[in-house]
């Protein structure tokens, strides 16, 4: 009896967890209406697992028909994050590279603020020698440890916040152009820089998204509207967005900039204390890299633990130069006369 009764309260409650988990997948799919919407799209694999594994043992129960549903919700709810991720690259797809043209690098790194191992930062930077590099929680301590590596990067931008731990900076190889200015957004969560490559003038810009509602994500991406709708034709932007790919806010940021969202790299963060391996497997991917105009992402690569509770990402894209505009039928046939020394009737 006291058997039937426990079994009985196991079927209940592994019923009302899957219930849980389906109103807050739904919830997650309508973040355009309100940011407390979006916060849960952020763990819609997580959820969708855990519904999952909540209906499998009601297959064998009264309650089969909803554990049925459940299963095949959970399974397009998992189906929708596909598209950014590089398992199944739909949209914004990687590019095979084009022998024709060099291949740059960029490293995106949330360095933590209280990073214990600098060392092993500065050491991974020398290793993979990036030609540019966006940080995010640059605090005081990171201002210093970056002064170390000033000649390798001479051309730089750091942008302090207002609470000092979660500024932005920019580092370069590569000289910035010729005339133009690098760029603090107001509170110091971007940082903005036009970089020469070869002739070739690309803003590259590092961003630090606070965390979801009920922080101050929401209010914060419309501060930066400006900043954001101030990039060039040809831009890259990559940092710790505390948003995953597939979320509103991610849309939102890329929609104000006129940027498109490459596919993730994979899970890039966990609480610090957790082990890097589950990090990798259950971890959210909340670095994000944007790019429009001439750039073109070949690969985004997740890197060994530097002591952050993010990964670094480094990120290989080539550059193309944009199709210039035509000329009109006039000058068009103005210039072929004047080759042929014929002058124009």
């Amino acid at each position: 009896m006291e058997r039937a009764s426990f079994g009985t309260l196991l079927i209940s409650v592994a019923f009302l967890a899957m219930l849980a988990c389906s109103v807050a997948l739904v919830a997650g799919f309508f973040g355009t209406l309100h940011p407390a919407f979006d916060s849960f799209s952020h763990f819609r694999v997580h959820l969708a697992v855990l519904m999952a594994l909540c209906a499998l043992p009601l297959l064998a129960t009264t309650f089969r028909l909803q554990a049925v549903v459940a299963l095949l919700f959970a399974v397009a709810a998992f189906a929708t994050t596909l598209s950014f991720s590089r398992l199944w690259p739909v949209q914004a797809a990687y590019e095979a590279r084009n022998e024709d043209r060099a291949v740059y690098k960029l490293l995106q790194m949330n360095l933590r603020y209280d990073n214990p191992t600098p060392k092993k930062v500065l050491s991974l930077i020398g290793r993979t020698n990036p030609d540019v590099i966006t940080l995010d929680e640059v605090s005081a301590m990171w201002a210093t440890e970056l002064g170390y590596i000033s000649s390798a990067y001479p051309y730089r931008i750091l942008c302090p916040y207002p609470n000092g731990i979660f500024g932005v900076a920019l580092l370069s190889r590569r000289p910035f152009a010729a005339g133009s200015e690098a760029r603090c957004e107001r509170r110091g969560a971007m940082a903005v820089a036009t970089v020469d490559f070869g002739g070739i003038d690309v803003d590259v810009a590092a961003i630090h998204l606070s965390w979801p509602w009920p922080r101050e994500q929401y209010w914060q991406i419309g501060e930066l509207a400006p900043t954001l709708s101030s990039l060039g034709e040809t831009a890259i932007m990559a940092g710790d967005c505390n948003a995953v790919p597939w979320s509103a806010a991610v849309r939102r940021v890329a929609s104000l900039g006129r940027l498109t969202v490459m596919p993730s790299a994979g899970p890039t963060w966990i609480r610090i204390k957790l082990p890097d391996f589950l990090r990798r497997f259950a971890g959210l991917p909340i670095d994000q890299v944007f790019s429009k105009g001439g750039v073109t992402i070949h690969s985004a690569t997740r890197l060994e633990d530097t002591g952050s509770d993010h990964l670094p990402v480094i990120v290989e894209f080539s550059l193309r130069l944009e199709r210039q505009k035509p000329v009109d039928e006039h000058e068009t046939a103005t210039a072929a006369m004047a080759q042929t020394g014929r002058t124009p009737g």
